[in-house]
């Protein structure tokens, strides 16, 4: 099949291109905008009490929100507020409601904290109707405008913060992030492939070749999104542009370094590309189906932000490996040797490299590789015991330095934390509600530990369902939030409630909660689907029920390796409370798809040696002597790539990025270079049990040539 392939766009690469160039341009006319949402309920299927909360919040009190954005008053110099401060915080605050701020529908201050450190003010604005709508952040654009004049001259500064606030600097560190990232991968790229090929021609194709396609892959991801009404999360755009680059590299890689090989080896270029599609073309087709069956394992999922990232990262995916077996032979067929100008090193077989005396020592001696690599796994991984999840997502996906982060802090001065984000106790009943019940159950939330204080209720218009605004001693999203709503508030919350009645926990603390629930279903679902399609998807390229099962224990030694290695630097050495709860996740798809397209490409060309006639050691040791360039390229590109996501800014894609980059270094490094070929050479010829995969082959006959450049 490969041959075929090959062959055909070897001899009609004007024609693959043409092809190409009417894809992108029909995807472009034809696509929808891709849009993300920052709403964590929209993640959340709905049985769920959080949703449910929300459901009945919704009916019952159409008109009732909370505040969409708080303005943050202190003093310029930490001194408590004097009675003329808090006059001029009135005097602002109404002529910021005199001045009429577009979808800013009320604005009210409250008197100052009891410690007179801050004073507040809450700020309600149009309700959003949709993801693209940009009204309550262009509403908060225009009050910290009018903010800033409002108090220049005086003695206090002031700043807005809450979700209104969160969300637009969520967006803005997304957007120049996304720019960072974009900028960091493409330098990243081209240095790298400069220094490993010596010419600017290669260092440039996969640029443009992935910048050329990348339109048909968020065109196509817009359409499904749009079809099977997906939730596209605000960090997905960041993490398909450095899959694209990052995949497709590898993929033009691993090809490249095959055509040179058959360069080398005296074929013609036409003739070199389709022997290289032929004899990598299964492995990059393998890699790479891994890949997308690891990614689509999401849609099981019950978080709609993984249904949606799934399948988004397996059109990636998908194109980048179409493209790399189509568009990059056809260019790369006109263009010859010419690909390599104007280094001449393409001609020469390297001698004494360092990987083929890595080669032959790992041959030698595999036992101490394999027990080597495999320990520094296992020490690793023994960090990942101490794995925290956090779901501080909204200030995670900030800059520290944002107005909404800073103020969000400087709240906590004199007001409890919970304050941005309250809860909301829903108590409903078939007839209306009597008011002494009210303020019995009032009295019962009132008591329940980390309850900071209970609202006086809210009462729908035909009195049959109750909110009682409930904030927590501690911050929305920290542990003892969460701790306190998944306890002793919802056991309260249910148990009070005065007979004839329901009650349930709403508010994004509640949320978490139900996401935390949810992550954990998810664990047991799609961690071991992701597996064994994957374990399957290996045995048909190895024919072979044995290598699979030390395949996929080296992926997992390498995936509990990486979150060990999060955990260490971020929770021992950085001292965060924890890492975002979406990273095992992230986490493993990446580690096991990505640390599965190394193994399977250093285990085939082991078995394409051993078809030679080689023993299993001897292999092993030029399987790793022919291979170990292309996968040590390949992930330092990768790792790169993933690695410019922490530049960003935020706590997200900081944690995201290192972890990704790091399984993948461990991935490349440490299992494909060193753990799976030494473990393979000492399993021997039973690694292919039943088939024969290293059965000693007759040498192929002479390539047809099929063309000169």
């Amino acid at each position: 099949m490969f041959a075929r392939l090959g062959a055909l766009v070897v001899r009609r690469p004007w024609l693959t291109i043409g092809a190409w160039v009417l894809i992108v341009i029909v995807v472009a006319l034809s696509a929808p905008k891709l849009t993300a949402t920052t709403d964590q309920s929209a993640f959340l299927p709905s049985h769920y009490e959080s949703i449910q909360a929300l459901q009945l919040q919704e009916k019952a009190f159409p008109n009732a929100e909370s505040p969409a954005a708080i303005v943050v008053f202190e003093r310029a110099d930490g001194a408590p507020l004097t009675d003329a401060d808090a006059a001029t915080v009135a005097a602002v605050t109404t002529k910021l409601g005199d001045a009429h701020i577009k979808d800013v529908t009320g604005i009210q201050a409250v008197p100052p904290s009891g410690n007179r450190l801050i004073q507040i003010a809450s700020v309600q604005m149009t309700k959003i109707t949709s993801q693209s709508d940009t009204r309550q952040s262009d509403a908060v654009k225009a009050l910290r405008t009018d903010l800033r004049a409002g108090i220049s001259g005086t003695e206090l500064k002031a700043g807005v913060t809450g979700q209104a606030a969160q969300s637009l600097d969520a967006q803005d560190s997304s957007t120049k992030g996304l720019a960072i990232i974009g900028i960091t991968t493409v330098v990243l790229i081209l240095v790298l492939l400069l220094l490993i090929f010596h010419s600017p021609v290669i260092a440039l194709l996969p640029i443009i070749v992935i910048g050329a396609v990348s339109s048909v892959a968020d065109g196509l991801i817009a359409m499904v999104s749009k079809l099977f009404d997906l939730k596209i999360d605000n960090s997905i755009s960041s993490i398909l542009v450095v899959v694209l680059f990052g995949v497709g590299t590898d993929y033009i890689l691993f090809l490249m370094f095959r055509f040179r090989e058959r360069l080398r080896a005296g074929e013609d270029p036409k003739t070199a590309m389709v022997n290289a599609v032929t004899r990598v073309g299964e492995a990059i087709m393998s890699a790479a189906g891994a890949v997308i069956i690891a990614f689509m394992a999401l849609t099981l999922s019950t978080l709609g932000m993984f249904r949606a990232m799934g399948p988004a990262l397996a059109i990636a995916v998908a194109v980048a490996l179409i493209a790399g077996l189509t568009l990059v032979p056809a260019i790369v067929s006109l263009l010859g040797t010419k690909v390599f100008w104007p280094s001449k090193a393409w001609r020469h077989q390297p001698q004494g490299t360092r990987f083929a005396a890595v080669g032959g020592a790992l041959g030698r001696r595999p036992a101490l590789f394999a027990v080597v690599s495999g320990g520094l796994l296992i020490v690793l991984g023994l960090f990942a015991l101490g794995f925290n999840p956090t779901f501080d997502l909204t200030s995670g996906s900030t800059s520290n330095a944002s107005e909404s982060v800073v103020y969000n802090k400087e709240l906590l001065k004199g007001m409890p934390a919970g304050v941005t984000q309250p809860s909301d106790v829903l108590l409903q009943g078939s007839a209306p509600l009597d008011p002494a019940a009210l303020q019995a159950y009032r009295a019962a939330l009132s008591q329940v530990h980390g309850v900071g204080q209970v609202a006086e209720p809210l009462l729908s218009q035909d009195k049959t369902v109750a909110d009682f605004r409930v904030t927590l001693d501690s911050a929305p999203e920290s542990d003892a939030a969460l701790a306190t709503v998944r306890g002793p508030l919802r056991d309260a919350v249910h148990a009070a409630a005065p007979p004839g009645t329901t009650a349930v926990v709403g508010g994004l603390t509640s949320i978490f909660v139900d996401f935390q629930a949810a992550m954990n279903r998810d664990y047991s679902i799609v961690f071991p689907v992701a597996a064994i399609m994957i374990m399957i998807v290996l045995a048909l390229l190895l024919r072979s029920l044995v290598a699979p099962w030390y395949l996929m224990a080296s992926v997992f030694l390498g995936f509990a390796a990486t979150l060990g290695a999060a955990v260490l630097v971020f929770q021992r050495l950085q001292h965060e409370t924890g890492l975002i709860f979406t990273l095992p996740v992230i986490m493993y798809l990446f580690v096991v798809a990505l640390g599965t397209d190394y193994n399977i490409l250093m285990v085939a060309r082991l078995r394409e040696e051993a078809r030679d006639g080689n023993e299993p050691k001897q292999a092993a040791a030029l399987a790793v002597r022919h291979t170990g360039p292309t996968i040590a390229a390949a992930g330092v590109i990768l790792a790169g790539t993933f690695a410019s996501m922490m530049l960003a800014g935020n706590t997200v894609l900081s944690q995201m990025g290192f972890a990704i980059s790091v399984g993948i270094a461990i991935a490349a490094f440490v299992m494909a270079m060193f753990f799976t070929p030494a473990l393979t050479a000492l399993i021997g010829h039973r690694a292919w049990w039943p088939g024969h995969g290293d059965a000693r082959r007759d040498p192929e006959p002479e390539p047809v040539t099929v063309g000169r450049s």
